[in-house]
């Protein structure tokens, strides 16, 4: 598929990296997951495997004319501009359109990344003219910031802000412009380059380490893979065609499933139970993982939540959160987790009785809600 009317690079043809390739379609199921930071050194498929997801992803319904890519079945997201057309004309024209991919340009400042306001057009003529910036050109597709550690704290702030709340919103001298800003936000970086700060590492939902293949037939596989995609990149994803059309068909039908998916309380205790055991701060890693876990169920085209989807989500979830010493190295194996979750699940079963369990269940919208007798 293409980015920008180019082919890129298969998502199902880049080789192993199956634990960066699952943040980033469980997070493409549900944007409210939130970022997804890979680290890791150059040449890992970080880049190739962010635009290939945004490849497959099926066309949106934008409003016509418009640069915020808004939703026209969705009026209550609009940008201040489709709102005020609407109020004048009715109906809004819309096409259908690929789903952006936004690399965030290098030395961005913050006007670039949130758009500005023309404050002596309002002043002058009385006229609100708003020009967009990158979070305005994500809207609704994937935002990939390369080397995200080298940028400006205030800068990351304000991306990790838009994509938890879902829309930017831009004031100056008592005027403001707001339009929705809902993407999937891809940082990467090169650890040895240095780290983020904690507060920020904590809001990027989820965090994947990626290092280089050793073993020696994928090696020859990616050179093989590489090769050929340079040299006729039309054929090339002529063969990869089906498992791409596969793949992209299951994260739609995913999506679809997503809002049916139910979690127990006891699940909500298990998540607990495992956090407060692991001594982790803050509970937006309890959350996380929870939404992770439903995606990961709907994926798997399950309508409950099970320990498999909880142990995956914490797996993915977890290494930017557990506490470490300097110069210390964070292990914490499938195995590992694995029976910290099986131990969670224990308590929680002691500490919560079966009837609450059987009463309330939630959906992955995040609400609870008391079953029917």
């Amino acid at each position: 598929m293409t980015d920008n009317g180019r082919l890129v690079f298969p998502f199902t043809a880049v080789v192993g990296q199956e634990r960066m390739k699952r943040a980033l379609i469980l997070t493409a199921i549900n944007f409210r997951i939130g970022g997804v930071l890979i680290r890791g050194e150059r040449g890992t498929a970080k880049s190739t495997a962010a635009r290939g997801l945004a490849a497959l992803l099926p066309d949106i319904k934008v409003v016509a004319d418009g640069a915020f890519n808004c939703d026209p079945d969705q009026p209550a997201s609009w940008c201040t501009n489709c709102r005020s057309r609407s109020e004048q004309g009715g109906p809004l024209p819309w096409v259908w359109k690929k789903v952006p991919f936004v690399e965030l340009p290098i030395g961005a400042t913050e006007d670039r990344v949130v758009g500005t306001l023309d404050i002596e057009r309002a002043i002058q003529k009385g006229e609100r003219r708003f020009e967009p910036g990158v979070l305005a050109a994500a809207n609704r597709g994937v935002l990939y910031v390369d080397e995200v550690n080298l940028l400006d704290d205030h800068i990351v702030d304000v991306m990790l802000d838009a994509a938890a709340m879902g829309v930017n919103t831009v004031e100056r001298e008592g005027i403001s412009f707001h339009h929705p800003a809902r993407f999937i936000l891809v940082g990467t970086m090169n650890p040895e380059e240095g780290d983020l700060r904690p507060q920020l590492l904590d809001r990027f939902a989820l965090c994947v380490d990626v290092g280089g293949i050793h073993d020696a037939r994928s090696r020859m596989a990616i050179m093989e893979r590489n090769l050929a995609f340079e040299q006729d990149r039309e054929e090339f994803y002529e063969e990869c065609a089906p498992q791409e059309t596969m793949l992209a068909q299951r994260i739609a039908d995913a999506r679809r499933l997503l809002p049916e998916v139910r979690y127990s309380r006891s699940d909500m205790a298990t998540i607990a139970e495992m956090m407060a055991g692991l001594g982790v701060d803050g509970h937006r890693g309890d959350l996380v993982i929870l939404k992770t876990a439903t995606a990961h169920a709907a994926w798997e085209e399950r309508h409950h939540v099970t320990d498999r989807d909880i142990l995956l989500a914490a797996e993915l979830a977890l290494p930017h959160r557990l506490k470490r010493r300097p110069f210390d190295e964070v292990q914490t194996s499938i195995d590992q987790l694995d029976k910290m979750v099986a131990a969670a699940r224990e308590q929680s079963q002691d500490d919560h009785p079966e009837e609450d369990r059987a009463n309330y269940e939630g959906d992955a919208s995040g609400e609870g809600r008391q079953k029917k007798a």
